[in-house]
């Protein structure tokens, strides 16, 4: 007799998501922009209740400022039936060193972030220069499920 195998699916617990984010730094960014819903990969570092990235200006960030909402997801694919996703809710906020003190400290904190995954970051020999806006995403619902093959 002979086994066979079928896929499971199921939810990834808190600790779970929390762990594959951190362990990755490209996801995409979901966000409305003129009744369309538009999706854009961006690197990023996971913080305590924020994650932070880097970008240009451009069409995301003008239609950002009109509806700050967004959701990211993370995505590991090992196979067809072999994969884990995390998809963040959660506000997007342009982040400034020359705002309030609470405001500069955020970027201050994820500068150091984004340092941990390009220790270059806004330093002369930057690898992207351009990438001149910092932004935070406040993390508010978390949510994961994976999928795994069984042997039955």
């Amino acid at each position: 007799m002979y086994k066979t195998t079928q896929p499971v699916f199921s939810e990834l617990s808190a600790a779970d998501c929390r762990v594959l984010l951190e362990r990755n730094h490209v996801g995409r960014l979901a966000f409305a922009v003129e009744g369309q819903v538009d999706i854009q990969p961006v690197h990023y570092v996971m913080g305590e209740d924020w994650i932070y990235g880097r970008t240009s200006q451009g069409t995301k960030l003008r239609a950002l400022e009109h509806n700050w909402r967004v959701a990211i997801e993370v995505d590991e694919i090992d196979g067809l039936f072999e994969w884990r996703s995390v998809v963040v809710h959660g506000g997007f906020y342009i982040l400034s060193p020359d705002g309030t003190p609470s405001e500069a400290a955020r970027w201050q904190d994820a500068v150091e972030a984004l340092r941990r995954l390009v220790a270059r970051t806004f330093k002369e020999d930057d690898p992207v220069p351009f990438r001149d806006v910092v932004f935070g995403i406040a993390v508010q619902d978390v949510s994961g499920r994976k999928a795994e093959t069984r042997a039955v």
